[in-house]
């Protein structure tokens, strides 16, 4: 510790704890990982490893459909992308692999 960290109060361990320390778990936990395994980020492509049916659009994204740019969202098991006939959606990342 560098004795110029600020420490913060940690609810899940009720201890305080070092800011620096809270930070580095909280970006480790928040890795977004496709089904493979491999890190995802912002502007990746992605390709459907199963057939999927949209809900509210009625229609089948085939396995092997590639979704170009996704945007990881809040929830790291699940990113936000567009597809030619389909605005705003959501896909699992259990369900896609990166290309």
């Amino acid at each position: 510790m560098n004795g110029q960290d600020d420490f913060l109060y940690d609810e899940v361990t009720g201890e305080w704890r070092p800011a620096s320390e809270i930070a580095a778990e909280k970006a480790k936990a928040a890795e977004v990982r496709d089904a493979s395994g491999n890190v995802l980020a912002n502007g990746d492509s992605v390709i459907l490893i199963k057939d999927l049916k949209v809900k509210g659009a009625g229609q089948t994204l085939k396995q092997g459909t590639i979704i170009r740019s996704i945007r990881l969202t809040d929830n790291p098991e699940e990113i936000d992308c567009r597809h030619e006939t389909i605005k705003g959606l959501v896909l699992r990342t259990e369900f896609v692999r990166k290309r």
